[in-house]
């Protein structure tokens, strides 16, 4: 007999996981309260690279570039190759060190980077883009793209469901029993195990059978401006001193990183930009990418917030947390790129296979005191 699983979420991990339990042999219901990808996946940047300076964050993401390009190749999404780019600007020698220094661990880790660092002027010959940029040190990682993320979630729902997983959006769940059982408005059905990996809700899901877990949402903002000439030799970019990012998106630039730090209700939070976000923004760009631009304004098309999920270390919590209960949550920003890796290894340690040690639930007791801090930054 199959293993009956319930995997309550329908985002980025949710739908993978539930694709790949489904392949396995798994007998999956995925539940999701709203629409697939209605959630913190459709309202992520889609940003994916495997620029990442410890030895297991840098593997998890290659393997999720790996799949992303394997979905592409298939047609199912289309998957952007583009560079990635982050910089300290001159002055700012505490994050250009950062900048050194991470650029560095990544090469020890077989990363396909390059460090722009003798000549302030290379990153300006490389990427005329940014070339009013005046920077202390820049970095680039050639293994790295965009797509959209809706894209991906949708296709791997329908993919779930292809492979025989049951899918039921707009279904309210709450956990019950030693957290196996989930009950919706049809009543209560019994699991071999079930995966909560609801986002910004996982918490609150979890303490519905008194399994604390040391995760806060926290809020960020994102806009998106018109089309413009020259917006796609913008190269995927983190300004480290200013705190904010950018990529292509349908001929004009998306801009995020208006983080708030410090923890919100997701019942409860705007989920419209700030009005000083969109300004600084504008101004961030115009002092950033005006070559790109020609020099004249931007417009702003749609803006937007959402929240992303803080743990104490800043690794997530993927992993047992119950005899069979088992979470995915606390992604810092970098749920979305690294959700093709990190769905496929639950899925795995849910059909009996090994989780990663690092980001096991269990390492925290689950009632620790921390504070938010957001995870585009470069490690200082």
């Amino acid at each position: 007999m199959s293993r009956r699983v319930a995997v309550v979420g329908a985002g980025a991990l949710g739908v993978t996981a539930a694709h790949d339990l489904a392949t396995g042999g798994a007998d999956v219901t995925l539940y999701e309260r709203d629409e697939v990808a209605s959630g913190a996946s459709g309202r992520a940047a889609g940003i994916a690279y495997d620029a990442f300076a410890e030895d297991v964050d840098a593997a998890v993401a290659e393997r999720a570039v790996e799949r992303f390009r394997a979905l592409d190749a298939e047609g199912a999404i289309e998957f952007t190759d583009h560079p990635y780019v982050w910089f300290a600007r001159a002055g700012d020698e505490r994050r250009a060190d950062a900048v050194r220094e991470s650029a560095e661990r990544m090469r020890a880790n077989g990363r396909d980077v390059d460090l722009l660092d003798a000549d302030a002027t290379e990153l300006a010959d490389r990427f005329p883009a940014l070339a009013s940029v005046d920077v202390a040190a820049a970095a680039v990682a050639r293994n790295a793209g965009y797509l959209d993320p809706g894209s991906y979630v949708r296709a791997m729902a329908e993919r779930a469901a292809a492979a025989g997983a049951t899918v039921e959006t707009g279904t309210r769940v709450a956990l019950a029993g030693d957290g196996t059982a989930v009950e919706t408005p049809a009543g209560r059905e019994s699991f071999d195990a079930v995966l909560v990996a609801a986002g910004a809700h996982t918490k609150r899901l979890l303490a519905g059978v008194d399994v604390p877990i040391p995760m806060k949402p926290y809020r960020v903002q994102a806009l998106a401006t018109g089309p413009f000439d020259g917006a796609e030799s913008v190269p995927t970019c983190y300004d480290a001193t200013a705190g904010r990012y950018a990529r292509p998106r349908t001929g004009g630039l998306l801009v995020g990183d208006g983080t708030q730090e410090r923890e919100f209700d997701p019942d409860d939070y705007d989920a419209d930009a700030d009005p000083d976000f969109e300004r600084a923004s504008l101004d961030w760009l115009d002092d950033t990418v005006s070559t790109a631009r020609g020099g004249s304004e931007f417009e702003i098309r749609r803006s937007w917030a959402g929240l992303c999920t803080a743990t104490p270390d800043r690794d997530p919590l993927l992993g047992r947390v119950g005899s069979d209960l088992f979470v995915a949550t606390g992604w810092h920003g970098h749920g979305f790129m690294r959700a093709p890796a990190l769905g496929e290894r639950i899925a795995d340690e849910i059909l009996g296979g090994e989780g990663i040690d690092a980001f096991d639930p269990r390492r925290f007791d689950g009632d620790e005191t921390f504070e938010v801090v957001e995870g585009m930054t470069v490690e200082e």
